[in-house]
């Protein structure tokens, strides 16, 4: 064994499993439909690990499969320990971890903490009235004189964030919809009964989970107002917009509770935690939430996922978030996923797309973090325009048109060309197909040499194998107009990673170009030249 080799085996198995992995995610509903309903379950997804495995990730993340009135498709839970009919059953879950598990696949799944839905037990308890066990479980509050709502705080998906319970005469809060109360999580009994929740999953192998919407976990007590939001040239589509979200999200008590969970986490040895954390102030929100070793692993960032554009001084900007310092969180990237519009369909300039995306797929390898694939990147999925009268997605319905549908996303996988609805179901499928998506379905991309999904493989590949990749320091060097140059470093390995962002070429080359030797190109990019979207990762040998 060489020297090289035998530190990058020492590297791995000092590393925990999650820190530079490849993590995979699943739509549940849109990933494949094994019992022909037109809705993706559990046992699809079992039957589809195999191809998962084949691109060389670490990991899959599913979205929720929970019991549920899918008001919001699973993100309002009626039952954490459960699984909805739609999907399978506890023990359809079961046999779709043990599979992962033979594969070498970590299972990672969502867990809801900062409200429930209006059909979960614990609500019907705390609504009956005032007095009862759970009667603090939720976030109830008095009318004001006038009958009003206690405060201004508006929901994210528009409108106000209260709604009128006769049961109580008072009102609830929902940050979300209102079919999602919110749970109220500075109460010790409720972060018990959620780190119960947890417990139970890991207890059946799960490795790890994605926290939602954590920072909206707890609100300030006083119920105080929200100051107005000060002047932008951002489009305001929802009452929301308009506020500075203060009071009803971001509570200086949560990194107690995320401490709470990280003890408990730590009781499972590998166990990974990665926090959603969106809105104003994410940033310092995401790396007070993972300081340390007693908070969340990582936190899921933002940076990409609702951007117009993909520039170099973007990605400059996100990374250098995230400097290699002591004390210092550590980062998970996403391009797009079930919340965000495709990031072919945001990005590419158009007669371009595929060079475009061969270019992204090879700069998001080479970025210091986890990477988290959505479904279908690896295939060059469009967004799919999403007819008014075929929208399942609430908050696009009670907005429409002002915002762009998560439906679009969502849209089911295609497996194979030539099979009713790409293979993804016998059954009229709940979101429709892109009527580009079977051309670009896995059998065909399979079959292709040169295809992105050929090429997703061997990037993923080359990044296992480069410890510089998964763990090394990151450092930008140029981040022009059309330029990025960043060099990744680890024990004594220099990786040099240089993009062309234009369709125009770029007469580049690194200082002292004999020093490096190309390890992967793509577009056609070699030292010394960048083609139109051309990518290059190059290793120093001298």
């Amino acid at each position: 064994m060489t020297d090289t080799l035998l530190a990058q085996v020492q590297t791995k198995a000092k590393r925990e499993w999650w820190r530079g992995a490849a993590i995979y995610q699943i739509y549940p509903r849109s990933f494949y439909d094994a019992n022909g309903d037109g809705v993706g379950d559990l046992a699809g997804i079992t039957d589809k690990l195999d191809y998962v495995a084949s691109l060389g990730v670490d990991a899959v993340w599913l979205s929720p499969f929970f019991t549920s009135p899918m008001h919001d498709f699973g993100y309002d839970v009626a039952d954490y320990c459960d699984v909805d009919p739609i999907f399978g059953t506890l023990a359809e879950f079961d046999t779709l971890v043990e599979k992962a598990h033979e594969l070498g696949l970590k299972v990672l799944i969502d867990q809801v903490y900062a409200h429930t839905s209006i059909d979960h037990g614990w609500f019907a308890e705390s609504r009956s009235s005032k007095d009862n066990p759970k009667a603090d479980w939720y976030v109830w509050a008095d009318a004001r004189a006038d009958g009003s709502p206690p405060n201004n705080w508006a929901s994210v998906f528009g409108g106000p964030a209260w709604t009128w319970d006769a049961r109580r005469s008072q009102y609830y809060l929902h940050n979300f919809l209102k079919e999602q109360p919110q749970l109220n999580v500075h109460k010790p009994e409720v972060q018990d009964a959620l780190l119960n929740v947890a417990k139970f999953w890991m207890d059946r192998g799960v490795d790890g989970f994605r926290m939602d919407a954590i920072n909206f976990a707890m609100h300030n007590p006083s119920l105080a107002d929200n100051p107005p939001a000060p002047p932008s040239n951002k489009p305001r589509t929802r009452a929301f917009d308009f506020q500075l979200q203060v009071n009803n999200q971001s509570q200086p008590e949560i990194p107690a509770f995320i401490a709470r969970i990280r003890e408990l986490t730590d009781r499972y040895p590998g166990r990974f935690t990665v926090a959603e954390v969106g809105g104003q102030g994410a940033e310092a929100e995401m790396k007070a939430f993972t300081a340390g070793e007693t908070h969340f692993n990582s936190a899921y960032s933002f940076s990409f996922l609702h951007s117009d554009s993909l520039t170099p001084a973007l990605v400059r900007e996100a990374l250098e978030h995230w400097p290699d310092e002591p004390g210092m969180g550590w980062p998970s990237w996403a391009l797009s996923n079930h919340d965000a519009p495709r990031w072919l369909s945001r990005w590419a300039p158009a007669g371009h797309e595929d060079a475009f995306a061969r270019m992204v797929m090879t700069m998001f390898i080479c970025l210091r973090g986890n990477i988290i694939l959505w479904q279908g990147e690896e295939l060059g999925l469009s967004q799919v325009e999403i007819p008014f009268e075929q929208l399942r997605d609430p908050e696009a319905i009670a907005n429409w048109p002002l915002i762009q549908s998560r439906d679009g996303a969502r849209t089911p996988m295609p497996w194979r060309k030539d099979c009713v609805n790409a293979g993804f179901s016998t059954a009229s499928p709940w979101l429709p197909l892109g009527d580009d998506h079977p051309d670009k379905a896995v059998d065909v991309q399979e079959s292709e040499a040169d295809s992105l999904l050929a090429l997703t493989r061997r990037l993923i590949a080359l990044r296992q194998a480069q410890d510089a990749l998964l763990v090394g320091n990151l450092t930008v060097i140029e981040a022009a107009s059309s330029l990025l140059v960043f060099e990744r470093v680890h024990e004594g390995q220099h990786l040099l990673c240089a993009f062309n962002f234009s369709n125009a070429p770029l007469d580049w080359q690194p200082a002292q170009p004999d020093r490096w030797r190309a390890v992967r190109g793509v577009n056609g990019a070699e030292i010394g030249l960048l083609p139109p979207f051309g990518g290059l990762i190059a290793e120093r040998i001298a």
